[in-house]
C-alpha cells in the first residue's frame, strides 16, 4: 500500500495510454463529439505515515451545477495553458493556492468524460506537507484530505443507478461512503477509481459492480 513516490511515478507512466477512448459509463452517441477540455489537479501527500489525496469542496453557487460537492481542484483549459499539467497546476493555484513551484508531477490518469460535456484529463502530483493551502472563497468552501488506503477499500464504495434526463436507462454513479462528513461520488469519484486502477490497486472490472 505504501507505494514510494518513484513507484507511483512509474505505475502512471507504464499504465497511461495517450490514444485510449475516454472513459464514459454513458451510451455511444448521447454526449457531444465536441466535448470542452478540461484538467483536474489529483494531488498527493505524505501524512501520518501514509498517503493521502488532497479534495475540495464547491461553493454553493447558484450557477454552479457542481456546487457543493466533492471535486478536485481543477476546471476548464485555457487556450494559454498548452498543456493539461499547465491547466491543472494554474487551477490548483487558482483555487487553493499552491504554488506551482512546490507541486511535483507525478504523471496523468486516462482522460474521462462527463455528463456536463467536458472531457477531463486528470493530473496527478504530490505536494509537501503540511503546506499552506488556501480556499479561493468563491469556488472552494472547504480543503480536506482523504487517506489512500481509506479510499482503496471495496466496503467503502458502491453504486447507485441514477435516472438522469435524455438518458432512457439508469447510468450507474460510483460513491463512496462519509468521510469526515463528506461524499465522494460521480465524476471524481470516477477519477480516484481511475487513479486506483492505474496503480493496481483496483480492479477494472468491479467500477461498476
Amino acid at each position: 500500500m505504501n507505494l514510494s513516490a518513484k513507484q507511483i511515478q512509474k505505475k502512471l507512466i507504464t499504465a497511461f495510454d495517450p490514444t485510449r477512448t475516454p472513459e464514459s459509463p454513458y451510451p455511444p452517441g448521447i454526449l457531444s463529439p465536441n466535448p470542452h477540455k478540461a484538467a483536474v489537479m489529483i494531488p498527493f501527500l505524505w501524512a501520518d505515515d501514509e498517503w493521502h489525496l488532497l479534495y475540495i469542496r464547491r461553493t454553493n453557487q447558484q450557477n454552479d451545477r457542481h456546487g457543493g460537492q466533492v471535486a478536485f481542484p481543477g476546471g476548464r483549459c485555457d487556450p494559454i495553458d498548452g498543456t493539461a499539467e499547465n491547466a491543472a497546476l494554474r487551477e490548483a493555484y487558482e483555487e487553493v493556492g499552491m504554488n506551482p513551484k512546490d507541486v511535483q508531477i507525478f504523471g496523468k490518469v486516462r482522460d474521462m468524460l462527463t455528463i456536463s460535456n467536458y472531457r477531463v484529463t486528470p493530473v496527478v502530483a504530490q505536494i509537501p506537507w503540511p503546506y499552506d493551502v488556501k480556499a479561493q472563497i468563491e469556488e472552494v468552501s472547504r480543503i480536506f484530505t482523504i487517506p489512500l488506503k481509506w479510499l482503496t477499500a471495496p466496503k467503502n464504495r458502491f453504486i447507485r443507478h441514477r435516472k438522469l434526463p435524455a438518458f432512457e436507462s439508469p447510468i450507474p454513479v460510483i460513491y463512496f461512503k462519509d468521510f469526515d462528513g463528506e461524499m465522494l461520488w460521480g465524476a471524481s469519484a470516477r477519477m480516484t477509481l481511475l487513479l486506483l486502477e492505474a496503480l493496481g490497486l483496483s480492479d477494472p472490472r468491479n467500477r461498476y459492480s
